[in-house]
């Protein structure tokens, strides 16, 4: 799957997996996409077999625990807390690999996997995590796989909320769509590459998410804001002019064209 593709596609016609190998590749040519396509095969055979139904449908709770003992269990995927900040983290590739990576990493290859053996699993959305939430029988278990997959309660991920600085919402936390995963994954590494000073790296990431996101227009803003700081003004002008175009907030639109002006200055 090529990236431009992923931002052509309707949210559930996407695939995690083949937009993270994209997504991977885009970093390194050399990522071995095979090896996660087998092992996400793999995954599905044995949860099939381990989870193959009985007499009655299997709970949440059930099927969320055949999935972190497969994928945090047995394959042994994880969190990196001794070194959050790598950007491997965020490489699906690399965390299938290194088994370590971000919680918006490892919550896609869940998802991913859950939805591969036909059944419902979405990733919320919390300030500064992201939980699996597997659904079944009529009702929701949550987990963390940034911690092995453990089981997390209602009350448990108001408090990891909480610790962010946010709070619980009424129906709990917002599912993310398929685009929105990808989307915060490479933003986790746009945002380290700004706060460590590697603008071209922000940049490049910047174009990567408004490829796969093209209609979100806060990307382009950002991306604009790092092309004018690296001097590449009809790049700026280019990022801006396609935000106008996706945008239907007015004052955004003032902002724009204001932005745009001062670039004309600029250049001239």
């Amino acid at each position: 799957m090529l990236l431009a593709t992923i931002g052509l596609l309707e949210d559930d016609d996407i695939d995690l997996v083949e937009a993270g190998i994209a997504l991977s590749l885009a970093d390194n040519s050399r990522a071995d996409g095979e090896r996660l396509r087998r092992l996400v095969t793999e995954w599905a055979v044995a949860l099939q077999r381990e989870a193959a139904p009985a007499t009655a449908p299997a709970t949440a709770k059930a099927r969320a625990l055949h999935l972190a003992s497969l994928i945090g269990g047995k394959s042994g995927l994880t969190g990196d807390t001794q070194d959050y900040d790598n950007p491997l983290n965020a490489d699906l590739v690399a965390v299938a690999t290194r088994g370590l990576g971000l919680p918006i990493s490892l919550s896609i290859l869940y998802v991913a996997l859950a939805r591969r053996v036909g059944w419902r699993a979405d990733a919320l959305a919390l300030p500064g995590h992201v939980l699996v939430a597997v659904h079944g029988g009529g009702e929701s278990a949550l987990v963390d796989p940034f911690d092995h997959g453990i089981s997390v309660t209602q009350a448990r991920a108001a408090d990891i909320a909480a610790q962010a600085g946010g709070s619980a919402v009424a129906g709990g936390f917002p599912a993310m769509s398929n685009r929105q995963m990808l989307v915060r994954m490479v933003s986790n590494q746009a945002s380290r590459a700004r706060l460590n000073g590697d603008i071209n790296r922000a940049q490049a990431l910047y174009e990567r998410l408004t490829i796969i996101a093209p209609d979100q227009a806060g990307l382009w803003w950002e991306r604009a804001r790092l092309e004018q700081r690296l001097g590449r003004l009809p790049a700026a002008r280019a990022s801006l002019t396609a935000m106008l175009e996706t945008t239907h907030d007015r004052l955004a639109g003032d902002r724009i064209r204001t932005m745009l002006a001062t670039l004309a200055r600029s250049e001239n």
